[in-house]
């Protein structure tokens, strides 16, 4: 038999239980009552807490300390992919473009020999890998700031790019002097190696550094609904079980009463949350499923949530996965988390629309695993145990018999009875206790 957690929902076409009662020897009627195995529909229900969980989330943070310049949303605007949603300004960046702008003005564009002749080229070469080691070395630091994965990706593929230009590059001034030390080149053809190595150094330097001031434009990387700030586990990968719940999320360390959302015109430090998308468009739920049932829960089983924000009202979702690996559930056993999309929902009267929930509101959900329809049923009370196999108390040639019985969808109130009873047999509903064997049936 199933567990308490599990309901029963009756399909449609009536159960109809014949019901009757035995009397005993003087008349007084008896704890005993029959009634009659039928054909009806059968849902059987497991029933698991659950949360609404957005399926897409991103916090953006300032790529590098400055000042918030230009914040263009409000909370609770919609917005779509790739809108610019606030503008950072960064002395620091700004200061490191210009400068590349005036080194790009003053590198060499054609070939001049440095003074000191080979040791001068030698030296004029180390000068030129460290400024490019530099430059890239700024360039990651930026990158990695970034939260925005596509941009971050684009970022460093940028980088990582510029270095293997770079190094190239730097090969081909090695060459050429080594060339030169041998006595087989003269020193004018290195310098134009070591010129064009210098002139490629200087253009990707400033080409980071105006792509680390584009990174100052923060745009949305998912359509969603903006929340100032961050979320509740900065910097790690969001928590959605507090966005949208009102206000910005309290970060680590902040005073009670004190508004983390960074305004306009204040000062950000590098990676400091600006703004959260959050993609409420495709809500979902998780359910923590006990490890006795989570082996009927499989994708595409239908489900019914109920919220607690919103009494009454029903929630369809469909399962899309179960976790394979267990987690521990609040009451203490162990669970699996099944994740579910979820429709839009209603208050049964009249149909109304249920209002849209929020990510991080708890749920009741109730999966439908396992259903039968045109099943032999009896009630859930007929089904005893009896030397380690489900039997019932049915009624054969007048006389009470105990029949095993092999059972398929379970549920609280009535069970399908595979093998050991058909449709329109009679069988004790009530007081099997007192039954025995060859007993006469009323």
């Amino acid at each position: 038999m199933s567990d308490q957690r599990r309901t029963v929902i009756i399909a449609a076409g009536a159960l109809v239980l014949l019901g009757s009662t035995a009397a005993s020897c003087d008349d007084e009627p008896s704890a005993i009552r029959v009634g009659t195995a039928t054909v009806a529909g059968v849902d059987e229900i497991v029933e698991a807490p659950g949360t609404v969980v957005a399926r897409t989330a991103a916090t953006l943070t300032a790529p590098a300390a400055g000042t918030l310049a230009d914040l263009r949303v409000e909370p609770g605007d919609r917005v779509d992919r790739g809108d610019l949603l606030a503008v950072i300004e960064s002395p620091e960046l700004e200061r490191r473009r210009a400068a590349a702008a005036e080194a790009l003005d003053q590198a060499p564009s054609a070939g001049g020999v440095p003074t000191g002749g080979t040791a001068g080229f030698v030296a004029a070469g180390r000068r030129t890998d460290e400024q490019a080691a530099e430059a890239f070395r700024h360039a990651r630091e930026a990158a990695d700031k970034i939260t925005d994965p596509a941009l971050k990706a684009a970022l460093r593929h940028q980088v990582d790019a510029a270095r293997e230009q770079y190094t190239a590059a730097s090969a081909a001034v090695d060459a050429a002097l080594r060339s030169v030390q041998r006595g087989v080149a003269s020193l004018s053809r290195a310098v134009g190696a070591l010129s064009a190595a210098q002139r490629l150094q200087a253009e990707q330097a400033y080409e980071l550094a105006d792509a680390a001031v584009e990174a100052l434009d923060l745009r949305a990387p998912v359509a969603g609904i903006v929340q100032l700030g961050g979320s509740a586990q900065q910097p790690a990968a969001p928590d959605l079980a507090g966005i949208l719940a009102g206000g910005a999320v309290p970060q680590a360390g902040t005073p009670a009463g004190v508004d983390t959302a960074v305004p306009e015109g204040g000062y950000v430090a590098a990676g400091t949350p600006v703004l959260t998308v959050v993609d409420t468009g495709r809500l979902g739920l998780t359910a923590d499923v006990d490890e006795t049932d989570v082996l009927l829960v499989e994708a595409g089983v239908e489900a019914e949530a109920e919220l607690d924000a919103a009494p009454g009202a029903t929630y369809p979702a469909t399962v899309r996965s179960a976790d394979l690996l267990p987690t521990t559930s609040a009451r203490g056993g162990i669970s699996y988390q099944v994740r579910l999309d979820l429709g839009e929902g209603t208050y049964p009267a009249g149909g109304a629309a249920a209002p849209d929930p929020r990510p991080g509101m708890s749920a009741v959900i109730r999966l439908r695993v396992r259903q039968a329809q045109d099943a032999v049923t009896v009630p859930a009370s007929a089904v005893v145990s009896a030397s380690g196999r489900d039997t019932v108390w049915a009624v054969r040639d007048g006389r009470f018999q105990a029949v095993p019985v092999t059972l398929g969808v379970q549920g609280e109130e009535t069970v399908q009875v595979l093998s050991g009873v058909s449709a329109g047999d009679r069988v004790v509903i009530a007081g099997a206790d007192q039954v025995e064997a060859g007993d006469e049936a009323p």
